[in-house]
């Protein structure tokens, strides 16, 4: 029997795209994925360094693994992404279990890694790349709904975030080749998928065929920036629903609002993280923006979409944040009116900007206080929001049987909505199946609450064939 190998994700969804990375990889080398890590002969954690808390998860899970090898002397254990650029040390001196160190850019080394753990050695490759972007490597999808996939675009960030750790850990910005995501798009379509998600950590500056100080590459190639991508994505694959994150304010332009508005299968939804209401914090956080210019640019979203859904990340506690600071991030909630928001407490990260230079003296009781205020208002505003769908007719396409009932499904709407519909509605005759992941189907929105939106399915969009 060959090998197996298990891969826990931890942060976010770039972590999700590289660990399909890592099992296409490991694939070639005789590793088959498994759902279990008890099944496994080698157990990677994809980790994530973005918040403390973030890495005390993974702590306690690397604690675990004693006992597993306990009951299983032969099983290898690595750590991968953030975390193991950010702590590579620590990791090989602290963690016993542990055997191999690979950081996002070290992937390809895997195999000569496991070599060396082979002979009895505890390995590490945390260089990382200013070329690296896995573009030819056909991703395994892991735990796949068969419905959505992610498909990265580029790599690295080049915003240093006063409170961000990712450039340590991820490095400089490099996009891809936008005729390798068309391909790798395409493929998901002839595979069955209709949903991919476009990622990075700021889509919005991918620029393609040109160096680091912005010249050109190759002169008998054009220039691709982020909307010109989306552009090529949305014409290649028009049965495809179109989706991308994250997106940075201070680089979304009117030419991406304008392909998003004019192709109906790219998704009306962005996730445009503020961080704060206040300029003078945005600022301090070297976020490249004022509130005003924020503003203009959701102003500049519902010009052209004016039913463009809009998530945000809000960070509570940051450095020297005031009151009025804070009351500032309360007034840009009410006026912008977020769909969704992930709200934290700041947490300093060692390596960065505010670590070396700010001092973290808003006390840990009024972070926890000005939180719950943001996330009281923010539970509002989603609830007043997805009240608005309500009598409403959306398309949903159907990701999958719902957690509240075997009998009900779920899906989302292009806003990016979770709507809750019964398998068995008013638009499946008698004698033939309900629905199923994959279907697009019109929903009469019924109710709603502050995260879902109930439904009634109404007329398909695609025909649903009778049961064999």
């Amino acid at each position: 029997m060959g090998k197996k190998v298990y891969i826990e994700s931890y942060g976010c969804q770039m972590n999700v795209s590289d660990s399909e990375v890592v099992a296409s990889i490991l694939a070639k080398q005789g590793y088959e994925a498994v759902d279990r890590a008890e099944e496994a002969d080698l157990i990677l954690l994809n980790t994530c360094s973005v918040r403390e808390k973030a890495e005390q998860t993974v702590l306690n899970r690397i604690n675990e693994m004693n006992r597993l090898k306990a009951n299983n002397k032969d099983l290898k254990v690595g750590v991968l992404g953030c975390m193991a650029e950010r702590m590579r040390e620590n990791l090989l001196v602290e963690k016993k279990v542990v055997d191999l160190v690979a950081g996002p850019d070290a992937y390809r080394s895997l195999p000569h890694l496991l070599d060396e753990v082979g002979t009895g050695q505890r390995a590490v490759n945390v260089l990382l790349s200013r070329e690296e972007t896995y573009g030819e490597i056909v991703p395994v999808r892991l735990n796949s709904n068969g419905v959505t996939a992610f498909v990265t675009i580029m790599r690295g960030c080049d915003n240093m975030c006063a409170f961000c750790v990712v450039p340590f850990t991820r490095g400089r910005e490099r996009s891809r080749d936008p005729y390798t995501i068309v391909e790798e798009c395409a493929k998901l379509v002839a595979d069955g998928y209709k949903e991919v998600t476009l990622l990075g950590q700021n889509v919005n500056s991918y620029r393609w065929n040109v160096d680091a100080k912005g010249n050109l590459k190759d002169p008998s190639r054009p220039v691709v920036d982020f909307a010109d991508l989306l552009e090529m994505v949305a014409l290649a694959c028009p049965s495809l629903r179109i989706r991308y994150s994250t997106s940075h304010p201070k680089d979304m332009t009117d030419k991406v609002l304008e392909v998003m508005a004019r192709h109906d299968n790219i998704c009306k939804y962005i996730h445009l993280p503020v961080q704060s209401g206040s300029s003078k914090v945005l600022k301090d956080m070297n976020r490249g923006y004022t509130r005003e210019w924020y503003l203009e640019r959701v102003a500049s979203i519902r010009r052209h979409m004016p039913d463009c859904a809009l998530s945000t990340d809000i960070i509570s506690g940051f450095c020297g944040e005031t009151e009025e600071d804070h009351r500032a991030t309360l007034s840009l909630m009410e006026e912008v009116g977020y769909d969704m928001a992930f709200m934290f407490k700041y947490s300093e990260r060692p390596k960065t900007l505010a670590a070396r230079r700010m001092e973290d003296d808003v006390p840990e009781e009024v972070k926890s206080r000005r939180l719950t205020e943001i996330i009281d208002l923010q539970r509002e505003n989603s609830a007043k929001l997805m009240a608005r769908y309500v009598g409403q007719v959306q398309e949903v396409l159907i990701e999958g049987v719902s957690k509240r009932s075997a009998g009900q499904m779920q899906g989302r709407n292009t806003q990016n909505a979770m709507v809750i519909v019964p398998r068995y509605g008013s638009a499946v005759a008698p004698g033939r199946r309900g629905l199923m992941p994959g279907d697009r189907v019109q929903v009469r929105i019924t109710a709603s609450t502050a995260g879902s939106l109930q439904g009634e399915p109404l007329i398909p969009s695609g025909p649903i064939p009778a049961e064999a």
